[in-house]
């Protein structure tokens, strides 16, 4: 592991080392780590924005949505001067100017079944913050096959919830089918843009998500893998519910049926941001 930091590397994350979990070698871990952001909206905004002023070295953004207005109550990575601008240009053009030591690529196109395993192959965990459930459901797919740990978080209205997946690196941990098996019929859930959200909402689940991330990164604290966390804001309540893995689950199971992403070739919703 290569400690050796610049002394502007040491002033800028003197918070992190004084942490006896995390200290030089965590700091040095974070450095090293390749995390790939899916979508650059409400949830992707406080992920992004955390992992660049946490000092992780390579950070993957991938939205091919543009700026609107009404982006601006919850994505807080863009301003309304750069309304129009493509998000992952604009949300890179913010991470660097917290944390020029840190180094964004940007994807300006949509995440589909072609492209997401080459993709998620080149980092370390994954980050979803979409917005729709196929292109979730392709995220949680991919990165079972790719072996890659995954970091999914979901917000409507008053609510969020939050996850670690990770079969790959445990036998009896769950995958995303585990929990959902297949994604709910066409209009039977409400997308934010049809619900509604509560700004800040995504702000405190997009920073939890964050935070879960350079957990998984430095190998700290209890992971979320196997547990699902449920908050509800409007009661101030968080929730725990234990996540167990499904022996018939058609991804991870031993017996599994999904050996590729061909099922989601037809998938043809945009994969947009919360």
């Amino acid at each position: 592991m290569d400690l050796d930091f610049t002394e502007d590397e040491i002033h800028r994350y003197s918070r992190h080392i004084l942490l006896g979990e995390v200290g030089g070698v965590g700091q040095a871990k974070l450095k090293a780590a390749r995390v790939l952001v899916v979508g650059a909206g409400g949830l992707g905004s406080p992920v992004l924005l955390y992992l660049a002023a946490a000092g992780v070295g390579t950070i993957g953004l991938i939205d091919d949505d543009h700026i609107e207005l009404s982006n601006l109550q919850r994505q807080i990575a863009h301003t309304t001067e750069r309304i129009g601008l493509a998000k992952a240009r604009s949300a890179a053009a913010a991470a660097v100017a917290i944390n020029p030591g840190v180094r964004v690529e940007t994807y300006e196109h949509r995440l589909t079944a072609d492209n997401a395993i080459g993709l998620i192959e080149r980092y370390d965990i994954v980050c979803d913050g979409t917005d729709n459930f196929p292109t979730r459901f392709l995220v949680a797919d991919a990165c079972v096959l790719a072996r890659r740990t995954l970091v999914s978080a979901a917000v409507l209205r008053f609510e969020g919830q939050l996850s670690t997946f990770k079969p790959h690196a445990d036998a009896d941990a769950p995958c995303y089918r585990c929990l959902y098996p297949e994604p709910p019929p066409p209009g039977l859930v409400p997308s934010c843009g049809e619900a509604g959200v509560l700004g800040a909402v995504t702000g405190v689940m997009g920073t939890l998500q964050a935070t879960e991330t350079l957990k998984e990164i430095m190998g700290v604290g209890d992971s979320l893998s196997g547990r699902l966390l449920i908050w509800d804001a409007l009661a101030a309540r968080f929730q725990t519910i234990r996540l167990r893995k499904d022996p018939h689950c058609p991804l991870c199971g031993p017996e599994r049926t999904i050996t590729d992403l061909s099922q989601h070739m037809a998938a043809a919703e945009p994969a947009c941001a919360v």
